[in-house]
């Protein structure tokens, strides 16, 4: 008597079940390969084009963006941003190699701390793996250099985004998801901070997460490539 793997068990199973519900066998023929898919206009064009449409939807959900030239900009950069919107000093930043990378000691005003958020800590400071420029969406992933409590507990998240990490379309930030190791257990797109409108019809920010959402945006990558996630 021939024994039967596990893949033909599963098949006489499935087509037992498809005969009582009168429906015909599966199909054995291979499948074919899938089509990639068509991105919309939107998603496609050259890299200064999608960088644009990036900050023009980011701006449209209530995201605020500063674009800056190198990474020593970003002390500064983060600093009139604080003072503009009155909020201390004091960020609680993820601890990841490229942002602790930056010479934060330029700006000594500002007092930056690193590691998981505990929910008493008013500005967040995070990179990212990629912005989506069909919709101004920012994608994030957890893992030890990125803990997902930054995203969501402070009231403000500040964003640290490099110029050529916007690509046009979702299926292109899931590839680089996928290319970057293996998956996080966390995946976060951010749209804009968090809104709600289940209260009597009316928007409310910062109902489930942060109420601000600023992305400074930093033109040349230097020394900012690189990284991982776990």
């Amino acid at each position: 008597m021939m024994e039967m793997d596990d893949s033909e068990h599963r098949k006489t199973i499935l087509n037992k079940i498809r005969a009582s519900l009168r429906r015909g066998v599966l199909d054995s023929s291979p499948t074919r390969p899938s089509e990639p898919a068509l991105l919309p206009a939107r998603a496609q064009g050259p890299g200064a084009s999608l960088i644009q449409r990036f900050v023009e939807e980011a701006e449209a959900v209530a995201t605020t963006v500063h674009r800056i030239a190198s990474i020593e900009d970003i002390p500064d950069a983060v600093a009139r941003y604080l003072a503009d919107e009155n909020l201390p000093a004091v960020i609680r930043m993820a601890p990841d190699h490229r942002l602790t990378a930056v010479p934060w000691s330029t700006h000594p005003t500002i007092t930056v701390t690193t590691g998981v958020s505990d929910g008493g800590d008013e500005v967040g400071l995070t990179g990212a793996l990629a912005g989506v420029a069909e919709t101004g969406t920012l994608v994030l992933h957890s893992g030890p250099e990125s803990p997902t409590t930054l995203n969501f507990l402070p009231g403000t998240h500040i964003v640290v985004l490099l110029a050529d990490q916007i690509v046009g379309a979702y299926e292109e930030a899931l590839a680089l998801l996928r290319a970057a190791g293996p998956l996080p257990r966390t995946v976060n797109f951010i749209t804009g901070p968090s809104r709600t409108a289940d209260i009597e019809q009316q928007l409310e920010l910062g109902a489930h997460g942060p109420r601000r959402l600023h992305i400074v945006l930093v033109d040349s990558p230097s020394i900012m490539h690189g990284g991982h996630h776990g």
